[in-house]
């Protein structure tokens, strides 16, 4: 691909007009840009890396990232996340990007992209869509990040619930719903990597099927106003698929609880 040559990207369910420009992302940019490459600036001023660099808007007024190499674990690389020990790294990772988000002060004039609001105040700008489709990297190519459009404030716990949804999964589609007994295991590894004391995990416990049917609610609002690509996704049946997660998350919730407790 020669340096000015646009290879359109795709992946993930929301990537229209997205490109990659040599060493760069061009995409679409919104009212949120400048608040998102504020928070990107203060993330790798605290040193974390597993995100892109913002370096602008190109002269058609997208804005512009470091391209971040690797695969896209999902959902052809999910294997990339076994053993145990690489989805702790997962974990590892969102802390350190909680941790170091934490001492971000936005812009007083920011604008976010607020897709849900955040119930129950917040306590950070929160991603708002850790997720394997957003997730790249293997092999000699650390793990990044990326899509942080619609980064927003929200809370730590709220972030790492949709997270675990994902990454664990928590799903009952067909060829990837987990043995009980192994979504427990694998909920025990996260958190613990993680990293929450008792009362936190208590509190992130409800919150997992919570977040799965926000997702359900969202859709179905949205999809109900012709708003794309959301109104689309409804008619795909996504929306029947996170309210199937979030029931059957919450038959589960003392499996989870016991897992969290007992690790």
């Amino acid at each position: 691909m020669s340096h000015d040559e646009e290879q359109p990207l795709s992946g993930g369910n929301v990537s229209a007009g997205v490109v990659r420009v040599g060493d760069t992302v061009r995409r679409p940019a919104g009212p949120w840009t400048p608040a998102v490459h504020a928070l990107l600036e203060h993330l790798r001023a605290a040193g974390f890396r597993a995100a892109p660099r913002p370096l602008g808007l190109d002269e058609r007024g997208r804005e512009v990232l470091t391209y971040q190499p690797g695969q896209v674990v999902w959902p052809d690389r999910f294997g990339l996340l076994d053993p145990a020990g690489r989805l702790a790294e997962v974990a590892l990772l969102i802390r350190e990007f909680h941790d170091a988000v934490a001492g971000f002060t936005p812009p007083p004039d920011a604008r976010w992209q607020v897709l849900m609001p955040p119930g129950g105040g917040a306590d950070i700008i929160a991603h708002n869509d850790l997720a394997p489709w957003n997730l790249v990297g293997g092999g000699e190519h650390p793990w990044s990040f990326i899509d942080w459009d619609t980064a927003a404030p929200g809370t730590r716990l709220w972030d790492l619930a949709y997270a675990l949804h994902g990454f664990l999964p928590l799903t009952t589609q067909a060829g990837w719903r987990l043995a009980d007994a192994d979504a427990a295991a694998r909920l025990r590894v996260f958190v613990n990597a993680y990293g929450l004391d008792e009362a936190e995990r208590r509190e992130l416990v409800p919150l997992l099927g919570l977040r799965s049917m926000a997702m359900h609610d969202f859709l179905r609002d949205r999809a109900g106003r012709g708003v794309q690509p959301w109104a689309r996704l409804w008619a795909e049946g996504h929306g029947e698929v996170w309210r199937g997660d979030a029931e059957y998350i919450e038959r589960h919730r003392e499996l989870w609880l016991g897992a969290l407790l007992d690790g």
